[in-house]
C-alpha cells in the first residue's frame, strides 16, 4: 500500500477518523509514534516486554478507535495512556527489572548490545534511580516516567491518564521529592 503524502502530513485526529472506513489508513499513526512509544516500555520494562506492550497498545487503540476524542489532533496522549495500562497489567514485571539492574547494574537493554539512554537520569547509568523509583507507588511513577521519559506536558499526561491536571502536579510533586529524598539519602550512605 502506497499512502500519498497529503495522508501522511495530516494531524492524529484525521488519520485515526479515516481509519474507520479504511482501517490500513492506521499504519500511518503506528508508523508516527511506534518508535517512541516503543523507546519508552524499553525503558520501564526492558526489550523483551517492549514488542509485546507497543503491539498490544497499538490493537487497543485500533479496536477503541471509534471513541477516540477527536477534539485532540495529536494521539500521543492517548497512546501512552493505553501503553501506561498495559504496563500496569505487568507492574511485578517492571519491578523486577528495577531489582535485576539494581543487583547487576547492567540495563537489560545493554546486554544484546542496545543503550536505551545515555542520559544521567536513565535506568541505563544511575542504580540508585531504579532503587528510588521501586519506591514509588505506581500512580506516582506513572506521572513522573511520563513527564520525563516520554516528554508529555501536564496537560498530555492528564489527558493520557484521564486524571485532572492538578493531580498531575501534585503527583509530579510527590514523586520528585520522594526520589530526591531517595537519591541523597544513597548519597550519605556512600559516604
Amino acid at each position: 500500500m502506497t499512502l500519498s503524502r497529503e495522508v501522511i502530513e495530516v494531524d492524529d485526529t484525521v488519520l485515526i477518523e479515516r481509519s474507520l472506513g479504511e482501517p490500513e489508513i492506521f499504519a500511518v499513526l503506528f508508523d508516527r509514534h511506534a518508535p517512541l512509544l516503543h523507546r519508552y516500555v524499553t525503558r520501564r520494562l526492558g526489550p523483551s516486554e517492549a514488542e509485546d506492550i507497543v503491539a498490544d497498545t497499538f490493537l487497543a487503540a485500533f479496536q477503541r478507535r471509534g471513541d477516540y476524542d477527536r477534539g485532540r489532533a495529536d494521539a500521543r496522549p492517548w497512546l501512552y495512556g493505553i501503553a501506561s495500562n498495559v504496563i500496569g497489567k505487568r507492574r511485578r514485571t517492571e519491578m523486577n527489572l528495577y531489582r535485576a539492574y539494581v543487583r547487576s547494574g547492567v540495563h537489560p537493554a545493554e546486554v544484546s548490545g542496545l543503550r536505551v539512554e545515555d542520559g544521567v537520569g536513565t535506568l541505563a547509568v544511575n542504580r540508585p534511580l531504579a532503587r528510588a523509583l521501586m519506591g514509588l507507588a505506581p500512580a506516582d511513577r506513572d506521572v513522573l516516567l511520563l513527564v520525563a521519559w516520554a516528554e508529555l506536558s501536564y496537560q498530555e499526561v492528564a489527558d493520557a491518564l484521564a486524571i485532572p491536571a492538578g493531580t498531575v502536579a501534585s503527583r509530579l510533586n510527590r514523586a520528585r521529592l520522594q526520589i530526591r529524598q531517595a537519591l541523597a539519602q544513597e548519597e550519605r550512605q556512600g559516604e
